[in-house]
């Protein structure tokens, strides 16, 4: 009986070191495949130092070279007419609210310099309070309106090489839209900054943002009123 059981371990044994050798080989012949998948799509690139796995697409035999170029292409110009049309109205909407500010400081100094003789010391501070706070909201404005326009500017030069790239690739379509997208916005920008320069000829023209305070001369009690005794010197 113990001998018969010896002879079932031993060949317990054997078939388990059986499996695992049949599945250490199924594994490494896996791993050795891994390998050539990976290098089939992928290519490691070193920039810089430093290294990054960058996917390739591999050709389709049904296209060339100059198809995939020509797509690569239209591509890039989706990008930019993207670029500039966010860059545009970001720039748009900060024009807006830069003429605004400007149109509503001019106001409000108009009307300071007009009722200054009519106002209190203290309707007078206050007022003066509030253009202070004006001028600020101008200056912030002009900062928004110039860092948008700085985007705007590099997103039109990007739309320029993209349609040019696009126009040399062959991707005539392509092209043509980013160059209508360019005009349009273009134009819509140059309508915003003639609104601009009319306000900021106004604003220099009033001196509302360079002005100096104002004194109100008037009091309670005229010069005439006054008793001989208090002009009178000792």
């Amino acid at each position: 009986m113990a001998a018969y059981r010896r002879k079932l371990f031993a060949a317990g044994l054997s078939c388990a070191a059986s499996l695992m050798n049949r599945s250490s080989c199924q594994s490494s012949r896996r791993l050795a495949v891994l390998p050539t998948l990976i290098r089939k799509n992928w290519k490691t690139l070193s920039v810089t130092g430093a290294l990054c796995a960058v996917p390739f697409i591999q050709k389709p035999e049904n296209l060339s070279h100059e198809d995939l170029v020509r797509r690569a292409s239209s591509l890039v110009t989706d990008s930019t007419n993207t670029f500039v049309s966010q860059t545009t109205l970001a720039l748009l909407d900060s024009l807006t609210g830069y003429v605004k500010a400007i149109n509503s400081l001019v106001k409000l100094h108009k009307r300071y310099v007009d009722s200054i003789s009519k106002l209190s010391p203290v309707e007078e501070n206050a007022i003066w309070q509030v253009i202070l706070g004006q001028r600020q909201e101008v200056i912030d404005k002009r900062k928004d309106y110039k860092q948008f326009e700085s985007c705007w500017m590099t997103a039109i030069n990007l739309s320029k090489l993209a349609a040019d790239a696009a126009f040399n690739a062959g991707a005539d379509q392509a092209s043509v839209t980013a160059q209508s997208s360019l005009q349009v916005a273009q134009s819509q920008v140059e309508h915003f900054q003639q609104l601009m320069q009319e306000a900021e000829r106004d604003l220099k023209d009033s001196n509302a943002e360079n002005s100096e305070r104002l004194q109100n001369h008037s009091t309670g009690v005229e010069d005439e009123d006054i008793p001989d005794a208090y002009l009178r010197e000792d």
